[in-house]
């Protein structure tokens, strides 16, 4: 049974890993059209208010998707281990653990963001004539938490077993219906940024749907028993070591941003406008570098599992490559051609906020080796189990991010803020490749009784 789904464990690390990477890849760009199609539909025919408000709520977004990501994937860590074992009935315990932390996780998440989501906009000095707009979006959003719960549950499970091509199909429908349903409601409805608050929760809501009637048709290793439902204490405790400092740590990059996003809010609506359509240029381009991670945490989970230590050696120095290669090609696109894909997003002073949109494709441009560095080998140590170690690459992001968005928005410098992100993305990186060297050298020993250069 474990050979109908994709065993990591053996073949050609560069190969397995590319294999995987393109279709998280591509259903991650699919992804990014749920707010993407938002800011396009919104900027177009709502016009930059409604676009900056949409985007003024980006980091409040991705504080939401982050902490469903980084809970979702931590707790399919054990999953992915037990697959790779061979033990099926572990595994299964293990889904029904993370079914159930997930829902009880999600629950609390949506009352707590609906709770304090206007403190919130407040404190973020959200300007006051976009403010109703962005209110009423992001609050739609939170509302739909359970949604993104249930598909990025069911995937991170889905790739855990190695399948990372059906969580793309059903995201390309999902997408799709989103673009439909933003048509429908902010065009035909005239709903403005909620009827694209609507949209995007309904269409994750399919996603989840989607997903989980594939396993229950298709997979029956993943169909649980009675006792599978007996987790037990050991396995809960497990997760939530890994996942909530996985959560934890996409929180406080989420922070780091919401610190950027305050510091950009007293440059104004039209530079908030002209960041949130860089933003979602960059957040396309870069969205190989998250399937990248991906594919690290389910790579190194898998082999963890097995005992193949030198197979990890070899994965991340193969995904490493992969990485640097994509660098230099993304760099060249984002940093000559990509301000013009600012007509997708703007109809109005087009010119103004294509300059400053090409500020900061430049900024970021130079420094995504460090970017591909930091998802690579933070989702990696993830994979390897190790949970508390990358929050702390989270806290160095906080730190660079942090200080260097409070400097520019002090001075106000909009090209200051624009360097907020590649400065967490050194300081991070930096971190991450010394903790490698050290779990591989020494904890790998301790562990295998091996430095892992010969060990199967």
């Amino acid at each position: 049974m474990k050979s109908a789904q994709n065993d990591m464990t053996v073949g050609n690390p560069m190969k397995i890993i590319f294999g995987f990477t393109l279709p998280i890849f591509i259903g991650n760009v699919f992804q990014q059209f749920y707010n993407m199609a938002d800011a396009v539909i919104v900027g177009k025919f709502v016009g930059n208010k409604a676009l900056a408000a949409v985007g003024s709520t980006g980091t409040i977004m991705f504080l939401i998707y982050g902490f469903v990501v980084g809970m979702t994937a931590g707790f399919t860590v054990l999953t992915a281990q037990k697959f790779g074992a061979g033990d099926m009935k572990g595994m299964r315990k293990t889904v029904a653990g993370a079914g159930i932390l997930s829902f009880v996780v999600g629950a609390l998440l949506t009352i707590l963001f609906m709770a304090f989501m206007k403190p919130l906009l407040i404190l973020m000095n959200t300007p006051s004539d976009i403010f109703a707009d962005a209110y009423s979006y992001i609050m739609i959003v939170s509302g739909g938490i359970l949604a993104q719960m249930l598909y990025n549950l069911l995937s991170s499970i889905l790739r855990a077993l190695g399948n990372s091509k059906l969580p793309l199909v059903f995201l390309i429908i999902s997408a799709l219906l989103n673009i439909v349903l933003d048509l429908v409601f902010i065009v035909g409805f005239g709903m403005g940024a909620k009827g694209a608050a609507v949209a995007t929760v309904i269409a994750q809501g399919v996603s989840g749907i989607l997903c989980l009637f594939y396993i229950i048709a298709k997979i029956p290793i993943l169909h649980l028993k009675r006792e599978d439902l007996d987790v037990g204490s050991t396995i809960y405790k497990n997760q939530l070591r890994i996942g909530v400092p996985m959560a934890l740590q996409y929180s406080i990059t989420a922070i780091g941003t919401m610190m950027v996003q305050s510091s950009l809010n007293i440059l104004g609506s039209t530079l908030v406008a002209a960041y949130t359509a860089a933003g979602k240029i960059e957040q396309v381009v870069t969205q190989a570098y998250v399937a990248m991670g991906t594919t690290m945490a389910t790579y190194a989970a898998q082999n963890m599992g097995a005992g193949s230590v030198k197979r990890i050696r070899e994965g991340f120095k193969a995904c490493t490559v992969i990485g640097v290669v994509y660098s230099f090609v993304a760099a060249g696109f984002i940093m000559t051609v990509g301000k013009y894909m600012t007509y997708l997003f703007v109809s109005e002073d087009v010119d103004i906020i294509m300059n400053s949109v090409d500020i900061y494709l430049k900024c970021i441009g130079i420094f995504f080796i460090p970017l591909a560095v930091v998802n690579i080998y933070r989702n990696g140590i993830q994979g390897l189990g190790y949970g508390l170690l990358p929050m702390m690459a989270g806290v160095a992001e906080l730190i660079g991010r942090g200080v260097v968005a409070v400097i520019a928005g002090a001075k106000r410098s909009y090209p200051g803020v624009c360097l907020a992100g590649p400065a967490a993305w050194v300081l991070a990186g930096g971190l991450l490749i010394v903790m490698y060297y050290f779990i591989m050298n020494v904890n790998m020993r301790k562990i295998f009784g091996t430095n892992g250069k010969d060990h199967k």
